[in-house]
C-alpha cells in the first residue's frame, strides 16, 4: 500500500523556472514552471521491496544520480503546476507498484476449434472452385 503524496513532501524538492510557450508577458516575468525532484534510494517512506519495484519500472526516467524528475508547466500558476507535478508523481508511483494480473493459459473450446476448421475447409473449397477446369 502506497502512503499519500503528502508523506513524500519532506523528501521532495521543487525547483522553479520560467515556462516556455505562449503566455505573453506572464511567461517572461513569472517562474511558473515547476520541476519536482525526488531521490528514490534515499526515501524513508518506502520499503526496500517497493523501491526495487519502482526502480524496475522507472529506471529509464532516473538521472545518473538516481533522481526522479517530473516537470509541470501546464498552468500559468506556479502553485497549480506544483499540484500537477505532485499528482503525476503519485500516479507514477501507483502505476509502478501495481503488479500485473498473471495470465492464465487457456485452450479454445472444442466447438470453437471445430467451427474454425469447418470455416477453413469451406474457404478452401470456395478457392478450389475458382480454378480452371481441364
Amino acid at each position: 500500500m502506497l502512503p499519500p503524496a503528502s508523506a513524500f513532501l519532506p523528501e521532495i524538492t521543487f525547483q522553479t523556472s520560467r515556462s516556455s510557450g505562449p503566455g505573453g508577458q506572464n511567461v517572461n516575468k513569472v517562474e511558473s514552471r515547476v520541476e519536482l525532484r525526488w531521490h528514490l534510494q534515499d526515501s524513508q517512506v518506502l520499503t526496500e521491496a517497493q523501491k526495487g519495484l519502482i526502480l524496475e519500472k522507472v529506471a529509464n526516467q532516473l538521472t545518473a544520480e538516481g533522481l526522479l524528475l517530473i516537470t509541470a508547466q501546464d498552468d500559468r500558476s506556479q502553485l497549480r503546476n506544483k499540484e500537477i507535478a505532485l499528482a503525476r508523481f503519485h500516479e507514477l508511483l501507483l502505476k509502478s507498484l501495481r503488479r500485473p494480473k498473471p495470465r492464465k493459459a487457456t485452450k479454445p473450446s472444442k466447438g470453437a476449434v471445430r467451427k474454425r476448421l469447418e470455416s477453413k475447409k469451406k474457404d478452401g473449397e470456395k478457392k478450389a472452385n475458382r480454378r480452371r477446369v481441364e
